[in-house]
């Protein structure tokens, strides 16, 4: 892994596939439950385990407020890295299959749908024209379906509206849902679930939610915070004698002011067919024989500001892990933007919301990419 400092020329952080990463983790939970052997993070042997899941929780942000998680940033863990990009349904979908996103091939937020000439939102699930199907976006068995066949109950306790989601259908195939909104809803429902021999993995969104509302940092932020610590150590005081249980993230977040508008620039428009990715990882879908083009413009434009690469570059640089399936290369822009710094690429008015956030994530920077594996042990 690499990163970028003052004085240097800008690297990116490219995630540790096959090391430390989000992709080593499911694998290594299947192993410690005696349903597999490949232990990569080599987790202890455990009965049952409860994963909890903080979106946007990214180490480094963490490590900056121990004081609003006490709890947390007392207890034994290491550092992993999300995956490219370091957004919620890539990560997902790497937790729920054990694949790095070149295998899984959710790469992305917002997607082209290769021959269709249109756009894939993958977190909303939504798309003009015909639906899409998550048995065929997202085919790879999930971790969750080999814990089941193993004889593991699979657990996922999160909101009810999550239910029978496109993004849920994909992901967490296999799971049994317990519907749990409230905090007190969750942990009752750990509790529950850990009664047997499973695995239960519990999400909370909020802080997520006010990072990209008010920055993280913010005290909005850290009043999120506050709750998920205090929500992990009443978890840790439920759990039942040999039982485990890890705290993770999708990912981390930055708070960037250097807004680049391509609704407001033309010349970054031209060539462009199709607009993907998000604010911080920017698919180009170009115009036939546009590529070239597009990507000198793009790169002169942000230069210092953002890598600017072709897909092949991208794919060959490991950034969506060790290979790309071919089934998904035409789901990656035929020019990969990632702004690094405090820079972002929004739309102002096709994507208003989305410009209107002060918290990001989805590049190659460690502040996005390193979250924390946090371990509590009741032996």
């Amino acid at each position: 892994m690499t990163e970028f400092s003052p004085g240097r020329s800008a690297l990116p952080y490219v995630p540790d596939y096959g090391g430390a990463s989000l992709a080593d983790l499911p694998g290594s939970v299947l192993a410690s439950l005696g349903a597999g052997s490949g232990n990569t993070l080599r987790l202890d042997p455990a009965e049952r385990i409860c994963l909890f899941l903080v979106d946007g929780m990214g180490a480094e942000l963490l490590r900056a407020h121990p004081d609003a998680a006490p709890f947390l940033s007392a207890q034994p863990g290491r550092t992993l890295t999300a995956g490219f990009p370091s957004s919620t349904p890539t990560s997902l979908a790497t937790l729920g299959t054990g694949m790095p996103p070149g295998e899984h091939g959710m790469v992305g937020i917002l997607m082209a749908v290769p021959g269709e000439g249109r756009l894939f939102n993958c977190l909303r699930w939504t798309a003009p024209g015909h639906a899409v199907d998550p048995d065929w976006w997202q085919p790879a068995e999930t971790v969750y379906q080999r814990l089941s066949a193993a004889g593991v109950d699979p657990v996922y306790v999160a909101p009810g509206a999550f239910k029978g989601t496109g993004l849920s259908r994909a992901v967490y195939r296999g799971v049994r849902h317990v519907a749990a909104d409230s905090v007190d809803d969750r942990i009752e429902g750990v509790r529950q679930a850990l009664r047997g021999r499973a695995f239960v993995t519990v999400y909370y969104g909020g802080l997520d939610a006010a990072g990209h509302e008010t920055g993280w940092g913010s005290t909005q932020w850290l009043e999120e915070l506050a709750v998920v610590d205090r929500m992990a150590q009443r978890i840790a005081e439920s759990l039942p004698r040999g039982s485990a249980m890890y705290v993770t993230a999708d990912h981390g977040m930055v708070n960037p002011t250097d807004k680049v508008d391509v609704d407001l620039r033309p010349e970054l428009r031209e060539g462009v067919a199709l607009l993907g990715g998000e604010a911080r990882v920017r698919h180009l879908y170009t115009a036939e024989g546009a590529a070239p083009a597009v990507l000198e413009t793009w790169a002169e434009a942000l230069r210092g500001r953002a890598w600017v690469v072709s897909r092949e570059e991208a794919v060959e640089s490991g950034w969506f892990g060790p290979a790309v399936r071919r089934e998904w290369l035409g789901r990656i822009g035929d020019v990969v933007v990632v702004p690094y710094g405090d820079c972002v690429v929004v739309a102002s008015r096709t994507e208003a919301v989305e410009a209107a956030m002060i918290g990001y994530h989805g590049s190659l920077t460690a502040a996005e990419q390193n979250v924390p594996l946090l371990e509590v042990s009741a032996r």
